[in-house]
């Protein structure tokens, strides 16, 4: 990765057209061919940018840029398309290049999986008597997330969202249906759990007798079990 911090001038030319101003501004250069025009501010979003596959040349401006002070231009070029993103650079008070290596991706923490494996692991939240019949119970339209059996012995189905929408409850009660055709699980019960449920869902959760649980991640994540200490 290339990066340069200079007073640049720029214009995009294409699909649409569009002119940065002299301003000083960090150019971006990947390994992937994009190149990207940032200011001090906007967060991570570049105020113009070539996406690959491009071209980037650098080359002597003429002599009218030259007067005005540029005294690079690199023109991006990209190879599917008539887009152009000329830069105008006129003083360069930085120019580094870093090799990062293979990026392993975002891990993203408190997804749909994990929340599973916690309330898996702590079936009590859905009740003091509650046992854990399995995860990812199948079914003939997908696995139910998480079956349980309550204190008398009755099923229960629980579909676990991040964020918890109509589209959810529906999903859930889509397996319910399934599931109280088979008379060694009926009746089965639904709870819809979630970080965050929206209130839409909520009505129509309770209207069809599916109950809501809201699930704190941060909680789960940090119960101590003093029984499973050694200290």
């Amino acid at each position: 990765m290339r990066l340069v911090v200079a007073s640049c001038a720029a214009r995009y030319s294409g699909r649409l057209n569009a002119h940065l101003p002299r301003a000083t501004r960090l150019v971006v250069v990947k390994s992937d061919g994009s190149v990207l025009l940032h200011s001090d501010g906007g967060s991570y979003k570049p105020l113009n940018w070539m996406s690959p596959p491009c071209t980037l040349t650098v080359g002597e401006p003429d002599d009218e840029s030259r007067a005005a002070g540029v005294t690079q231009v690199w023109t991006v070029q990209h190879a599917k398309s008539d887009d152009r993103l000329v830069v105008d650079l006129y003083e360069v008070l930085h120019d580094s290049a870093h090799e990062l290596g293979v990026d392993p991706g975002l891990v993203k923490d408190g997804v749909e999986a994990h929340l599973q494996e916690l309330l898996a692991a702590q079936i009590v939240l859905l009740g003091t008597g509650h046992q854990l019949v399995r995860r990812e119970y199948p079914t003939a339209i997908g696995p139910v997330d998480i079956l349980a059996k309550d204190p008398a012995g009755g099923t229960v189905a629980v579909e676990i969202k991040r964020r918890g929408d109509i589209d959810g409850v529906e999903q859930l009660t889509r397996y319910l249906e399934l599931l109280n055709r088979d008379p060694l699980l009926a009746p089965v019960r639904g709870v819809f759990a979630a970080q965050e449920i929206k209130p839409q869902a909520r009505v129509l959760a309770t209207d069809r007798g599916i109950s809501c649980l809201v699930l704190d991640y941060d909680a789960m994540r940090g119960v101590d079990d003093v029984d499973s200490r050694l200290f």
